[in-house]
């Protein structure tokens, strides 16, 4: 393990509510591959100096949490395409004093629909309208999906979302029918909604894919009942590991194998 000295390179990650996902992630691949760096997760109720701080202290990365995607954005020196396709940032590298802002949210999105083959030919439905929801309804746009339902109990953010990006929204659930359905929400989440099923049974039952981006569990109510009925899934595990692992290239420029990913993303979710 490499010992902390003046030449380290520091990381960190801003949130509201931090967690250890990333401090472990990103720790466990430093000390794997022998880099002088260090990852530590912050709060802040002063976002204009903590950025101020990254930009002053040669801090090399920063992770961006809620609540401070969209507030960064003015902090920043440049917009990558990933954060200017949704104007929401969650990753800040810093080149000498230079703030670049990307989004590997979206990234891993783009990524996933890629990996995973869905057909832009196919409808999809998809719960949710926060910030995570618009990296991956902008994903899907830009894969050449034609037909999106917004399903999204607050009308002035799931129609604002829809609208945004050329889509339908609706507040009740459709009749089931589309090829794809996807969950933004926290329903499936550990804590209150631990138990709740994102989408009724008949709308898994007539979907060709399932997608939850709910990490945590890896194994959402979603995401088993998918399974049980036969459907091919895509997990917030894959979504959480793929951005987490671009932020990791974009810090130290080093690539990583996907066995590598899958290490770390494991070490991460241990308790």
């Amino acid at each position: 393990m490499t010992t902390l000295n003046k030449d380290t390179i520091l990381c960190i990650s801003l949130a509201g509510r931090p967690s250890n996902l990333g401090t472990r992630f990103h720790n466990y691949l430093y000390a794997e591959l022998g880099l002088n760096f260090a990852y530590k997760a912050f709060s802040t109720g002063d976002l204009d100096g903590a950025i101020g701080g990254v930009r002053a202290l040669g801090i090399r990365g920063c992770s961006v949490s809620m609540p401070f995607k969209e507030a960064v954005i003015p902090l920043v020196d440049e917009l990558n395409a990933s954060a200017r396709a949704i104007e929401s940032v969650n990753t800040i590298v810093n080149d000498d004093g230079r703030l670049t802002a990307y989004n590997t949210d979206y990234e891993a999105t783009a990524t996933l629909i890629g990996r995973h083959a869905l057909d832009p030919a196919t409808p999809v439905l998809l719960r949710g309208s926060g910030g995570m929801a618009k990296a991956v309804v902008a994903a899907f746009r830009d894969a050449g999906f034609g037909h999106l339902t917004v399903l999204a109990r607050n009308e002035a953010a799931g129609r604002a979302l829809a609208d945004r990006y050329g889509y339908h929204w609706v507040r009740h659930e459709p009749q089931p029918g589309a090829d794809i359905i996807v969950n933004v929400t926290p329903l499936g989440m550990n804590g209150p909604d631990a138990d709740a099923l994102a989408f009724p049974q008949a709308h898994i039952e007539a979907a060709r894919a399932v997608f939850d981006v709910v990490a945590f569990p890896a194994e959402t109510p979603l995401i088993r009942a998918a399974r049980a009925a036969g459907k091919p899934v895509i997990t917030g595990a894959e979504v959480i590991a793929l951005q987490a692992a671009r932020q990791f290239e974009l810090y130290t420029g080093v690539s990583i194998t996907g066995d590598q990913v899958e290490r770390a993303a494991a070490f991460s979710r241990q308790v």
